[in-house]
C-alpha cells in the first residue's frame, strides 16, 4: 500500500503524535495528515517519542476539516470503538475482513483516527466507506491512539493481495458531488423524508460506497438523479 494516508482528527496529545510517526515509519508509511490538530507536532514530547520518525511529523499535512483530508482518496475507512446504533453498524466490520479490501485499492486510501477524548463523531464516520472496529474488552474498548494505528498498519502489512486491475475508482470529491445530487433527487421524489431520512441516506451511501464506483458508474448515478428530479417536477411521462 504505497499510497496509504494516516489521518488524525483533532489529536490532543503531542506524545501520541510522536508515537504515531514512529510506528508509521516502522511499517514503511510516511503520509500523515493532521485535521485541526490541538497538539503541536514540534512539541518536545512529540519529537522524543517519534524516534527516527521525526521526518513524518515534519512532512505531515495539516488541514482544517476532514473533507479536505480525503479529497483525493478513493477509499476511506474510519476507526472507532463505538459501533452502536443503526448508522454506525451499517458500515462496521472487522479489521481482518476489511484489510484485503483496503490493500486492493488502486488509488489513495485513508485510515482515519479520532481525537483521544471522544473519538470520531457520527457525522465524520458517515463520510467513510467503512468503519473499522478493533475487538477489545467491553469494559474498556477505547485504545490508545498510537496503539490503534500500530494494530491497523500491522494487519494491513499481513495482507499480500495484488491490486485489483480495472477502471480507477472515483475520488472522494467526485463521489461527494454525486451523493449530494442523489440525495436532492431522492428527497424530491420523497424517498427520503421525515426523521429517518439521514439514516436511510447513510445506508444508501454505504451501499454505493462499498462498490467503489468508477467514473462511468458515477455518471450513471448522476443521470438517475437528473431523471428523478425531472419526474418530481413534471410528473411521469405518458405511455
Amino acid at each position: 500500500m504505497h499510497d496509504l494516508r494516516v489521518v488524525l482528527v483533532r489529536p490532543h496529545f503531542p506524545g501520541n503524535l510522536g508515537a504515531v510517526a514512529r510506528v508509521m515509519h516502522n511499517f514503511g508509511h510516511s503520509k500523515l495528515t493532521l485535521v485541526d490538530p490541538v497538539a503541536d507536532r514540534n512539541d518536545p514530547e512529540a519529537r522524543r517519542l517519534a524516534t527516527h520518525g521525526e521526518f513524518v511529523l515534519d512532512e505531515a499535512r495539516i488541514v482544517t476539516d476532514l473533507p479536505a483530508a480525503l479529497a483525493e482518496c478513493v477509499l476511506v475507512a474510519a476507526t472507532s470503538a463505538k459501533v452502536e446504533g443503526i448508522v454506525r453498524q451499517t458500515g462496521a466490520g472487522s479489521l481482518r475482513d476489511l484489510a484485503p479490501v483496503l490493500a486492493a485499492a488502486t488509488g489513495p486510501v485513508a485510515i482515519i483516527f479520532g481525537p483521544e477524548p471522544s473519538g470520531l463523531t457520527t457525522a465524520e464516520t458517515n463520510l467513510c466507506h467503512h468503519l473499522i472496529n478493533i475487538p477489545a474488552s467491553p469494559e474498556y474498548p477505547s485504545l490508545n491512539l498510537a496503539q490503534a494505528v500500530a494494530i491497523v498498519l500491522y494487519e494491513l502489512s499481513l495482507t499480500s493481495l495484488h491490486p485489483i486491475m480495472g477502471e480507477q475508482p472515483v475520488t472522494f470529491d467526485e463521489q461527494e458531488r454525486m451523493f449530494e445530487r442523489l440525495r436532492a433527487a431522492l428527497e424530491a421524489v420523497h424517498f427520503l423524508y421525515g426523521p429517518k431520512a439521514d439514516s436511510l441516506m447513510h445506508a444508501v451511501r454505504h451501499l454505493i460506497g462499498r462498490a467503489r464506483p468508477t467514473p462511468g458508474e458515477v455518471k450513471i448515478l448522476h443521470g438517475l438523479a437528473r431523471q428523478l428530479e425531472w419526474v418530481a417536477a413534471h410528473g411521469p411521462s405518458s405511455p
